[in-house]
C-alpha cells in the first residue's frame, strides 16, 4: 500500500492501482471516454490529464495510464489541466459533431462550439478503441480493430466487410462511449451497425418459449470455447428452471 494525496485529500491505495482507479473509487470525478474497468487502459481520449507532483517534479500525466505512488500529489482541477481537456473536447467535437455525448461532455466543460473546422462521415467514432480492446481481451475474436495511419485513421472490420469471426455478441456496442455502434433484433436477426458496415446475425430459437434471444455463432463460440454441448442453449435463460 502507498499513500497519496489527491484534491488535498489523502489515501491509501494498493501499488498496482491508477489515479484514476483510486479517484473513482473514491468518487472523484475524473473526465474519460475510452477508459473501461474490464479493458487495459488506452490511454487515447486525454481528457484524463492531471497535474502530479512527485520529488518536486511537478508534470500533466493521463490518469488511466499513471500508477500511483509514495508521496504522489494529484490535482485534478488545475488551469493547466482544464485548458487541455477543453482543447481535446473541442478537437473531438470537431471530429464528431453530432456526437450527443461529446456534445454533453463538451458543455460540462465549458465548450458550446469548436473553434476547429467540423469533420463528416466520422460515424460519431472517436478512434478510442474501446471497441477493439473488448472484442480482443474480453471476448476472444479480434473481429475489428483500428487501421491506417494519421486522419484516415479508422475503426474497420477486415476489408470493410463481414468479419468472419465475428459473433454478433454486440459487447462493442456496449462499451462504445459515443453510441458510434450499435445493434438491434428484429424478429429472427440481429443487426449489428458499425460505422463503416453493417452485419447481419441469425438468432436462436428457444424450443420452450419460441423467443429469439441471442446470435447463434455466439453461442457456438460459448460452447466451443467452454466445451459445453450446444444443446444446452436450445432453452432461453427465462425458461430453464
Amino acid at each position: 500500500m502507498v499513500k497519496l494525496t489527491i484534491d488535498g485529500r489523502e489515501f491509501q491505495a494498493e501499488e498496482e492501482k491508477t489515479i484514476l482507479e483510486v479517484a473513482s473509487e473514491n468518487g472523484i470525478h475524473i473526465p474519460t471516454l475510452c477508459y473501461h474497468e474490464e479493458v487495459s487502459p488506452y490511454g487515447a481520449c486525454r481528457l484524463c490529464m492531471v497535474e502530479v507532483t512527485r520529488k518536486g517534479r511537478k508534470r500533466l500525466v493521463a490518469s488511466c495510464l499513471y500508477p500511483v505512488a509514495e508521496g504522489l500529489v494529484v490535482r485534478t482541477e488545475t488551469p493547466e489541466v482544464n485548458n487541455i481537456r477543453r482543447t481535446v473536447i473541442e478537437l473531438l467535437l470537431a471530429r464528431c459533431p453530432d456526437s450527443e455525448v461529446v456534445q454533453e461532455m463538451a458543455h460540462d466543460l465549458g465548450v458550446d462550439k469548436p473553434i476547429f473546422s467540423l469533420e463528416e462521415d466520422n460515424h460519431k467514432c472517436i478512434l478510442c478503441a474501446l471497441c477493439t480492446r473488448v472484442c480482443q481481451e474480453v471476448v476472444g475474436v479480434s473481429a475489428i480493430t483500428l487501421v491506417n495511419r494519421g486522419v484516415d485513421r479508422q475503426m474497420a472490420t477486415p476489408f470493410y466487410d463481414f468479419s468472419e469471426v465475428c459473433i454478433g455478441c454486440g459487447s462493442c456496442s456496449f462499451v462504445c462511449p459515443t453510441r458510434a455502434i450499435s445493434f438491434e433484433d428484429v424478429g429472427d436477426t440481429r443487426v449489428l451497425t458499425m460505422p463503416h458496415v453493417t452485419m447481419e446475425f441469425k438468432l436462436k430459437k428457444c424450443s420452450k418459449c419460441g423467443k429469439y434471444w441471442a446470435p447463434e455463432r455466439q453461442l457456438e463460440y460459448i460452447a466451443k470455447t467452454a466445451g459445453i454441448a450446444p444443446e444446452a442453449f436450445d432453452i432461453c435463460p427465462d425458461c430453464r428452471d
